[in-house]
């Protein structure tokens, strides 16, 4: 296992920067949002911790990138910032979620209302839920693992057309696996950073995808036909569980925040970190490290203590509702 370990004046720079404009703009903070930032790039500090690669198949070592501190974010042009008029997240449901219709509802409620805590300051909607009919998207059998796959392309190309005239962005979520091209076996998602726009599949946030037991393998030599839709009524999708929310949350807002233009980070633990396999996904935190919430603050310019307060609230309501709704959870 390796540690990275950044030297706390070197994650300092990376966060408050060393352009005078925006450590001038640092020094805006109340003293105990400094204090919160500044105690996180500690090494001992209890709310934020060094990111630690198990192997070499992890994001970092597999993907090399030059790390984005808050000052290359800053001075990106392509970034992303709301608007008003244009400062909604609208969430597009594809396909069926979950097999029990009061949990289905409630899952997608609980996304959009965790969402809406973590981008405070943003409204963010649920559009009329869609079957995979209405999008005309391509399909097909992964020759690997037999499941049902529709391509991501086509549903980026649909939802850009679908996409309000006050959205900031627009994000589809599906149960259905996906994949960017032919020769691809996957893709967890994708996204458009100029358009506004995203796809993601939490498929694979099953425990029993990679399973031979898993339901959604379809009998081998079976042969789909072009625009027939019908194979995907019934097709089975995973059950909601309290494992497949907190991946699904912290899925959501890590793809927002790339259309932000916030990259992967490889400064601390974060949501914003990569992964390559649902082991890392799962080492992630749900939290952003300081860094990176200066970040959103840039661009959203909320309080952050009245940020944490709402993220928090959501999460213990989340955990209550859960418990709840036990006798229909898996």
């Amino acid at each position: 296992m390796q540690v990275i370990q950044h030297s706390v004046e070197r994650l300092r720079t990376a966060l408050v920067s060393n352009r005078p404009d925006l450590a001038e703009r640092y020094t805006k903070f109340s003293r105990e949002e400094r204090r919160l930032l500044e105690e996180g790039l500690q090494p001992d500090s209890p709310l934020f911790f060094a990111i630690t690669l198990h192997s070499d198949s992890d994001w970092i070592t597999s993907h090399p990138e030059a790390p984005q501190d808050f000052q290359s974010f800053y001075s990106n042009p392509y970034r992303s910032t709301p608007i008003k008029g244009r400062n909604t997240v609208y969430i597009q449901t594809i396909g069926s979620f979950g097999d029990t219709e009061g949990v289905e509802g409630q899952y997608v409620e609980w996304l959009r209302e965790y969402c809406e805590a973590f981008y405070f300051g943003l409204p963010v909607k649920l559009l009329d839920p869609l079957m995979v009919a209405d999008t005309g998207c391509t399909f097909r059998i992964n020759s690997i693992s037999h499941n049902l796959q529709i391509h991501a392309g086509d549903l980026l190309h649909f939802l850009k057309k679908r996409k309000p005239k006050d959205a900031f962005c627009i994000v589809g979520i599906t149960m259905i696996d996906l994949y960017p091209k032919d020769s691809w076996n996957f893709v967890f998602g994708q996204a458009s950073l100029t358009e506004g726009v995203g796809v993601f599949s939490f498929a694979r946030y099953d425990d029993n995808f990679y399973s031979r037991s898993y339901k959604g393998r379809l009998q081998k030599g079976k042969v789909l036909k072009p625009n027939d839709y019908s194979v995907f009524t019934g097709y089975y999708t995973p059950p909601i569980t309290s494992t497949l929310l907190l991946r699904s949350c912290k899925t959501l807002t890590h793809e927002i925040g790339h259309i932000f233009g916030i990259k992967h980070c490889q400064w601390l633990q974060c949501v914003m970190q990569g992964s390559n396999h649902l082991e890392e996904s799962d080492r992630r935190p749900l939290d952003l490290c300081p860094i990176c919430l200066r970040k959103l603050h840039s661009v959203l310019g909320f309080r952050i203590a009245e940020r944490y307060k709402q993220v928090t609230w959501h999460r213990a309501g989340e955990r209550a509702l859960m418990k709840g709704a036990a006798h229909l959870l898996p």
